[in-house]
């Protein structure tokens, strides 16, 4: 078959691969859509993923696809079943396992690939985080699980309330898509209910103009171009009644950006660290305003079954416009050419259609 594997930094290859067989347990997909990611783009642009993978690797982790092959022991699934696969599962065994603490799992299995015409499930991801798609349901969204269940994650360690104001700093797709999870006043998520609430106030800052437009249609109250906005701590105090935002969510993965959040929480604030920074990355704190102000400082990474469910219901509701974060589609062939206008951040989403 047709694949991405990623050597290193900004050195994606297309190659032909054996196809992938299943071993007990596993199952097969042919990939109908995966969707790029901008944890791709830092991947690709750093070469390597502290957690993720380790070049060279098969490249990509948002898919959805039917089932062309089944392990054996196989049971609940049969080959044509419509299918989206997180990229992990947690192991249930170990000592955060234990405590539910699942993202913070030591034995946190991944898997990467879906830049190919068939993807490998392998069996803890089959027995946790494999979900049957809605026939209604086009492949394209349904790939988008994985970063919406990483977002309701984030949203729920955030501590948002009803008619909190928030600041969401980067308007990539994750910054994109906690507007719209934010905006659109739903406070809880589960696999069994979503649950609507008083509509949360967002601020949206971005440095494109058409991404920030996007966040205006997703609910965003207001969107401001950062390159256009001399002191974005200040600009917070105005749109706050002169106290900042009550909870700050970072969604860059830039250092100087985290420190930024900071700088742009009112007293009693929450501060949602999200975006990953490259590794061994440093930034400085006030001690006088960490601990005076009681502030609360998060980090969050990636997601639970939990969430990975409740993302899918949610995309199936179509409650959400994130339809408006794909910029069409492309054939594998065209891989290339995505991460560089990605890149340029000419795009914010492509899904990738394997021939």
């Amino acid at each position: 078959m047709l694949a991405a594997l990623l050597y290193g930094q900004e050195d994606l290859r297309l190659e032909q691969v054996p196809d992938p067989s299943p071993a007990a347990g596993e199952v097969v997909i042919r990939v109908n859509a995966a969707t790029t990611c901008g944890t791709d783009l830092k991947v690709w642009r750093r070469g390597g993923h502290a957690k993720m993978l380790k070049p060279p690797t098969l490249f990509g982790h948002e898919a959805a696809g039917t089932i062309v092959a089944l392990g054996a022991g196989v049971t609940g699934w049969q080959v044509g079943d419509r299918v989206v696969a997180n990229n992990s599962a947690p192991c249930l065994n170990c000592f955060f396992c234990r405590k539910q603490e699942y993202s913070l799992c030591q034995n946190l299995l991944f898997n990467n690939g879906t830049f190919a015409e068939y993807l490998k499930i392998p069996a803890p991801i089959v027995q946790q985080n494999l979900l049957p798609l809605p026939d209604h349901l086009p492949f394209a969204l349904a790939s988008m699980t994985e970063p919406l269940a990483c977002v309701l994650h984030g949203a729920a360690r955030a501590n948002v309330k009803p008619g909190d104001r928030v600041v969401i700093l980067g308007d990539g797709a994750i910054g994109l898509m906690f507007v719209a999870a934010l905006a659109s006043g739903l406070a809880e998520w589960s696999q069994e209910s979503i649950r609507q609430s008083p509509l949360t106030e967002v601020f949206l800052f971005g440095g494109n103009d058409q991404r920030l437009q996007i966040g205006e249609k997703l609910g965003a109250v207001k969107t401001f171009n950062y390159k256009q906005v001399e002191d974005v701590p200040g600009l917070v105090k105005q749109l706050t009644d002169g106290w900042g935002a009550d909870v700050v969510i970072e969604a860059t993965g830039i250092p100087s950006v985290w420190e930024l959040a900071i700088a742009c929480a009112r007293p009693g604030a929450t501060v949602n660290l999200f975006g990953g920074c490259p590794r061994d990355s440093t930034i400085t704190v006030n001690t006088d305003q960490l601990h005076y102000s009681e502030l609360t400082l998060k980090g969050v990474f990636h997601n639970t079954p939990q969430y990975v469910r409740a993302a899918l219901n949610l995309l199936a509701s179509r409650t959400l416009s994130l339809e408006l974060l794909l910029s069409g589609e492309q054939p594998l062939t065209e891989l290339g050419n995505v991460f560089e206008a990605m890149k340029q951040r000419q795009v914010v989403k492509v899904a990738i259609v394997p021939e």
